[in-house]
């Protein structure tokens, strides 16, 4: 007899590691794009608030702890992994619940891709950098961006959720 699936029972696991695999391939390419093509640490002016920027990250967001012993590599690759079997285990449970379930899966891309470049390299590659005349917003990548959405819809998706339970 087939199984109902209510908004919050599970559901497959195919789609949403399909979005992650879609952060993940275009992180990599853009990354290996821009490593191949840009100098290290020599801007590449496209707007007037916009570079390409290559550096590379050895901490965690903003370079948090980048200038620590080394263990941060492994500290952060181990954290990243947690955290992907985490996100597995609610996209699993929470498989039809599609906002949430989405804004896990670009989460759970992008903390795989930065764990990709730590395995691979020992460092984060970094390339997207805004600023404001001499004020820089650290750098940061594709995978970072999609963590930075998926974390925005997660918290829209539960202000969402309040508002319909009142």
């Amino acid at each position: 007899m087939p199984k109902t699936l209510s908004k919050s029972s599970g559901g497959t696991l195919a789609p949403w590691l399909g979005v992650a695999l879609i952060v993940i391939l275009f992180d990599q390419l853009s990354k290996i794009a821009v490593s191949k093509v840009f100098a290290y640490a020599q801007p590449y002016e496209l707007t007037p608030f916009f570079n390409l920027f290559l550096v590379f990250n050895r901490g965690a967001a903003f370079s948090f702890l980048a200038t620590a012993g080394g263990w941060q590599r492994w500290g952060f690759t181990a954290l990243g992994v947690v955290a992907a079997l985490v996100i597995g285990y609610l996209l699993k449970r929470h498989g039809a619940q599609r906002l949430f379930c989405t804004a896990l899966a670009l989460i759970l891309g992008g903390a795989l891709g930065n764990v990709i470049d730590r395995l691979m390299y020992g460092h984060v590659i970094d390339f997207l950098d805004f600023h404001v005349r001499a004020w820089h917003w650290p750098a940061f990548n594709l995978a970072d961006s999609a963590i930075t959405i998926g974390a925005a819809l997660l918290v829209f998706d539960e202000l969402r959720r309040v508002r319909g339970s009142r």
